[in-house]
């Protein structure tokens, strides 16, 4: 049974089937390890090995090559887990070797990031930020298209293995500045804003 949180508003008529109860901004979710993910961009630093540092860009089947090492599996890795198989790579060069990676341009993986469609202004994928919230989503994705029913979008997000719906009022939030309509969002989730009826 699919359960899910309204943010301001009573059960939303597009979707009739789906049980609600409220949400609070003030709720803590535990905040996930970054992961790499395709499109990053990296800076490997090797230690005393100046010509053995690189920045690489990680290649859409989420591998990367550096000097000596070639097709290394980085997407779906921490950076620090990234760091010791890339020592454990070296060692045959190395003496040593102490690898540091610092991601530059944040993509992550798909599981890491937060997808809104319907009537933004800039609907697109965003790069999960811890402490994100709702409004920082939308203000993102530019607000809302004139043709927005903001109070009738909803937050998908994984839970159990189902998806779990939560009603938003956009409009509360941004047109009403209703700071309590605001909610915290997660890796994965997906806000939809329906277009009004009229």
């Amino acid at each position: 049974m699919m359960i899910g949180l309204v943010i301001g508003l009573p059960a939303c008529s597009s979707y009739p089937d789906i049980a609600t109860s409220p949400i609070t901004a003030a709720k803590q979710i535990p905040t996930p390890d970054y992961l790499i993910g395709p499109g990053d961009s990296l800076n490997i630093f090797v230690w005393r090995n100046p010509e053995l540092s690189a920045s690489v860009p990680v290649r859409p089947d989420g591998k990367i090559s550096t000097p000596l090492i070639e097709d290394v599996q980085a997407a779906g890795k921490r950076p620090s887990e990234l760091g010791r198989d890339l020592e454990n790579q070296l060692k045959q060069y190395v003496q040593e070797p102490v690898v540091t990676v610092i991601v530059n341009g944040f993509v992550g993986p798909f599981s890491q990031q937060v997808r809104v469609v319907g009537e933004a202004a800039a609907p697109q994928a965003i790069p999960y930020r811890e402490n994100m919230s709702v409004l920082d989503v939308m203000i993102q994705v530019g607000g809302l298209t004139p043709f927005a029913a903001g109070n009738r979008a909803v937050l998908v997000r994984k839970e159990g293995g189902q998806d779990t719906y939560y009603q938003v009022a956009l409009d509360d939030l941004l047109k009403d500045g209703k700071v309590q309509a605001n909610a915290p969002v997660l890796p994965g989730d997906i806000l939809i804003i329906p277009q009004s009826w009229f």
